[in-house]
């Protein structure tokens, strides 16, 4: 299968699909951490290419509610709409499969509500992420290794954040944050390809 796997450096889903046979190639305006198939750039031109699948992680940073604060001032510049344009743009690829997650956010107003919720911690991970996923032709992921215990939470002012999240400032602390999950990266890779 052709997967192409969209706003994707880390490399964590391209790399799950490819140990399972399939042709995948991750696009990312930043170059990928991990050594593969990778195109550095805008995924816009790509999206026409004959892709079989599209596994997609358009930035939130002017979508999530997490930063509501914010809309007024990025409605008048316009960057929400550009956020919003992206998204739409990858929702509506000529590709048959189509999965794009995201935060909570305006998009499940403004597009539709999302097909599921997923979190971490269904897939082997001691943390909580609130993730939405919007599918069109593929199928909803299946938990693979539900845990529980352990899952802490800090307090910072006045919010209860995942301990996950709440990492000393870095010049990369956005990307780790913002890294797909490996458990949710092979989920993916085993259970979207069987569709």
């Amino acid at each position: 299968m052709r997967v192409l796997v969209a706003c994707e450096y880390s490399g964590r889903v391209r790399d799950a699909l490819i140990r399972r046979g399939h042709d995948a190639i991750s696009c990312d305006l930043l170059p990928t951490d991990a050594p593969g198939p990778h195109i550095e750039g805008d995924v816009l031109p790509h999206l026409a290419d004959g892709w079989d699948m599209l596994i997609a992680f358009p930035p939130c940073t002017h979508l999530a509610v997490s930063g509501a604060k914010h809309f007024a001032a990025k409605r008048a510049d316009g960057r929400q709409q550009q956020g919003i344009d992206f998204f739409l743009a990858l929702a509506n690829a000529p590709i048959p499969r189509i999965a794009i997650e995201n935060p909570v956010g305006i998009m499940s107003s403004i597009y539709r509500k999302p097909d599921q919720i997923i979190q971490p911690y269904e897939h082997g991970h001691k943390a909580t992420k609130t993730t939405c996923l919007w599918l069109r032709g593929l199928p909803r992921l299946t938990p693979t290794n539900i845990v529980g215990r352990g899952l802490r939470h800090v307090t910072k002012g006045g919010n209860s954040l995942p301990e996950w999240y709440n990492l000393p400032p870095s010049p990369d602390r956005w990307k780790i944050r913002s890294a797909t999950f490996a458990g949710i990266a092979e989920a993916m890779a085993d259970q979207f390809t069987r569709a």
